[in-house]
């Protein structure tokens, strides 16, 4: 279970083994449902302070069809979450139910926990969450002091919600960054 308030630890090397095994494992059990299956947020960022809970993304066809893969992840220990749709970033005029997910939480004892979104191929949110970790690996010169941000916001909110909500808006920022970065390398996911 998650502490009422957010809980931003340094970058662990660890963490890119374990989300490879991780992986591999999701790989194994969820076959050709999932397109491909990503390491994304925080944690798959070199140097970036975090909560330590790893954001994994399995990219699948059809949302409604990848609902089959329901009793593997239940026996992976994975519960599904009633978030249905992602932040959609200011100043985007997408329909929101393009930012469509489902979101499925692992909390085992003795393990790191697990955030598993699944998004649509080709999603705008599938290409955003790809895009912030991409971004950041090209700019390390951003880890340290977005990181440092983190831990200040998460000893200043006293519950997860308010301490999502204020990064969502600082995420608006660096998206725009990211686009311009993206446009000029000819970046694609």
């Amino acid at each position: 279970m998650e502490p009422e308030h957010p809980v931003v630890v340094p970058y662990r090397p660890s963490w890119a083994v374990e989300a490879d095994d991780l992986i591999a494992l999701l790989q194994g059990e969820l076959g050709d449902l999932a397109v491909r299956i990503d390491h994304i947020g925080s944690t798959a960022i070199p140097g970036m302070a975090s909560k330590n809970v790893f954001d994994l993304q399995v990219s699948v066809e059809d949302l409604h069809v990848a609902s089959s893969g329901k009793p593997l992840l239940e026996a992976l220990g994975f519960e599904l979450s009633p978030i249905e749709a992602d932040h959609v970033p200011a100043a985007r005029l997408d329909d929101p139910a393009l930012w469509s997910k489902r979101l499925w939480l692992r909390r085992l004892e003795g393990a790191t926990d697990v955030n598993l979104h699944i998004r649509r191929a080709g999603s705008p949110n599938e290409r955003l969450a790809l895009l912030f970790r991409d971004w950041f690996r090209a700019h390390s010169e951003a880890v340290d002091a977005y990181g440092a941000f983190k831990l200040a916001l998460s000893q200043a909110c006293r519950d997860l919600g308010t301490y999502v909500g204020t990064k969502d808006s600082i995420v608006d920022v660096i998206v725009v960054a990211a686009e311009e970065w993206a446009s000029v390398v000819n970046w694609r996911p």
